[in-house]
């Protein structure tokens, strides 16, 4: 429902930006999971995985992702496709890493 909710925002250009945005917040979001997880027991990790994979992983859009990449490319917007693609890869990497980091006990 949050994917779709995001989806809805209105967008006038041919930059996937709402995708983006919806990756890197899951991005932060299974960064902070797990690092919620390690700073406690691990008996946690069990129940990590529904989170993980079927909170997190049915939020974020890889399959989006690529499909816009192509369409991006086959319609010759080349510099688009490679800037989403990397930004794509370093924004989610940066989440991770943001949410791992919010997560930790100070």
């Amino acid at each position: 429902m949050g994917r779709y909710a995001i989806s809805l925002i209105p967008s006038k250009t041919t930059f996937p930006f709402l995708t983006l945005v919806t990756n890197i917040i899951g991005a932060i979001a299974i960064g902070f999971i797990v690092g919620i997880v390690s700073a406690r027991d691990e008996a946690m990790q069990t129940g990590v995985l529904f989170w993980k994979t079927g909170v997190c992983g049915g939020f974020t859009t890889f399959s989006t992702f690529s499909l816009e990449a192509y369409g991006l490319f086959e319609q010759k917007l080349y510099l688009q496709g490679g800037l989403y693609i990397a930004l794509s890869v370093i924004c989610c990497i940066l989440g991770v890493i943001c949410g791992k980091k919010l997560a930790l006990p100070r």
